[in-house]
């Protein structure tokens, strides 16, 4: 059995790491906040876009090579991580997904080429012989469009050079702060803008100005970065969430630990008194 002084510095330093994680669970929980509302807040930007590139690619004639299929080469494949861990499975169920999807679609590297944001999913990568053609890290915990601006404008200028045909993006989608879902969403070519059109909806009527084909030019790659930065803000607040949960977790269990501590510790503390009262019986008993 472990002594006294063992048990006690067990019970001191598991108190005190729980405490470290009780605040980080805080601290989760106030970003987890701002980085929902910030999610939510895009949202409707990002649906008007989508009904006026919906409304103009399928209500006209108009043609775009973004809006085309083409006989797949080379896949891309940009997969959204967080820089820093202690997040539960937030990590390893998105590059677990990606890697598996990889490893299934193709027999070799010349297929595919991926881009990464995140340390942790570019180290994972990088690690295995996966080529990574572009890389963002070091994001804060409140991103901006700028923050990704290069990146998503070198992704979809990288599909229009044809240095892949079809792009796909993994991310964690933000359900609720306890529930995070790994998603796999086709990005380019923007072949499923039809579905954009809400049938409840009555459709707006547009009058182009200049024309169609000179809109879309400009439209359509702002609304493929669109898609990368709202995937990445509802990343960002299931990062938060996982982490809170992870935190919250770790407290719990140190408790539980604490506790089980505190009964050894009673128990060999009792086990000690009453071996020095033998000990004590004893001696008068030998004196008599």
């Amino acid at each position: 059995m472990a002594s006294l002084r063992d048990i006690k510095s067990r019970i001191t330093s598991t108190k005190k790491s729980s405490q470290i994680t009780k605040a980080m669970q805080m601290v989760s929980a106030a970003k987890l906040n701002r980085a929902e509302n910030n999610a939510k807040s895009f949202v409707p930007y990002m649906e008007k876009i989508q009904e006026v590139v919906a409304a103009i690619a399928t209500g006209t004639s108009a043609k775009h090579p973004m809006l085309l299929s083409r006989p797949v080469k080379k896949t891309g494949y940009l997969v959204i991580t967080s820089d820093r861990g202690l997040a539960g499975p937030f990590n390893s169920s998105i590059l677990r997904a990606a890697y598996q999807t990889i490893q299934s679609r193709h027999q070799s590297a010349d297929e595919y080429a991926v881009i990464v944001i995140g340390k942790i999913g570019r180290d994972f990568f990088k690690k295995r012989g996966i080529p990574v053609i572009s890389e963002v890290t070091g994001l804060g915990d409140e991103v901006a469009f700028a923050d990704i601006k290069e990146l998503a404008s070198s992704t979809v200028q990288m599909f229009s050079d044809e240095a892949f045909d079809e792009l796909y993006m993994f991310y964690n989608h933000f359900v609720s702060a306890i529930s995070q879902e790994v998603t796999e969403k086709k990005l380019l070519p923007l072949t499923d803008l039809s579905v954009a059109a809400t049938p409840n909806k009555r459709s707006a009527s547009y009058e182009f100005e200049p024309s169609e084909e000179e809109i879309l030019e400009v439209l359509l790659p702002q609304y493929a970065e669109s898609l990368i930065f709202g995937a990445l803000l509802d990343s960002k607040a299931s990062e938060h969430a996982a982490r809170m949960t992870a935190m919250k977790s770790a407290t719990d269990n140190a408790k539980e630990l604490i506790d089980s501590l505190t009964l050894s510790y009673n128990r060999a503390r009792q086990a000690a008194i009453t071996q020095e009262i033998t000990e004590i019986v004893g001696g008068a008993a030998a004196l008599e």
